[in-house]
């Protein structure tokens, strides 16, 4: 299963990508973050973070999206601008048919390190760790990215509609979602020198 994960920002937008496998087995694909410049007005700040979303869904074509939940922090304009970029990738998702996760920041720490309160520079070693990376991904946007696509490997509960999206596509929608994860992991595969 490939999971794309988001950690939501309207000026950094963290995406991480894993591949669990059998036996909660976790590997790293990809890292990056999605930026939009303050410089720019509020509309295109917010297409540069949905394109670049978009491309990353595109690009790896996951089973599943894990986006942090977000909640009420004192500061509005950061709060508002976490929410705008959320609800970007859960459109993006969407519009892929890709079911999506809603995991906080404690679920993800406590997935993560065993505490729920556990410190940022905690969580970035063992993400370290646990996708065996020879150094902590950088900057703190994109380990907290990783570590949500880790937290829905280990606990997938907090999937929107159930998670079950899948059921109710039609057998030509199936083999088309198949077929473009296929691609997807093959061009993966291919890039890994695989």
């Amino acid at each position: 299963m490939i999971i794309l994960g988001v950690d939501p920002g309207l000026t950094r937008c963290g995406v991480g990508v894993i591949e669990a496998c059998e036996h909660r087995r976790l590997s790293f694909i990809h890292v990056d973050v999605v930026r939009s410049s303050p410089d720019i007005t509020q509309d295109l700040r917010l297409l540069a973070i949905y394109n670049g979303l978009s491309e990353k869904m595109d690009r790896f074509a996951p089973d599943a999206v894990s986006i942090e939940r977000v909640f009420a922090q004192s500061n509005r304009n950061t709060v508002l601008g976490t929410a705008q970029a959320a609800g970007l990738a859960m459109l993006a998702a969407a519009q892929r048919n890709i079911p999506v996760a809603l995991h906080t920041p404690t679920e993800a720490k406590l997935a993560i390190t065993g505490n729920g309160q556990a410190q940022k520079i905690q969580v970035e070693r063992m993400v370290t760790r646990i996708l065996n990376l020879t150094k902590m991904p950088t900057p703190a946007d994109a380990a907290d990215a990783l570590a949500l696509a880790i937290c829905h490997a280990l606990r997938p509960a907090g999937a929107l509609q159930g998670g079950e999206r899948e059921q109710h596509l039609t057998a030509a929608q199936r083999q088309w979602a198949e077929a473009a994860q296929n691609s997807a992991r093959r061009r993966m595969n291919h890039d890994r020198g695989m």
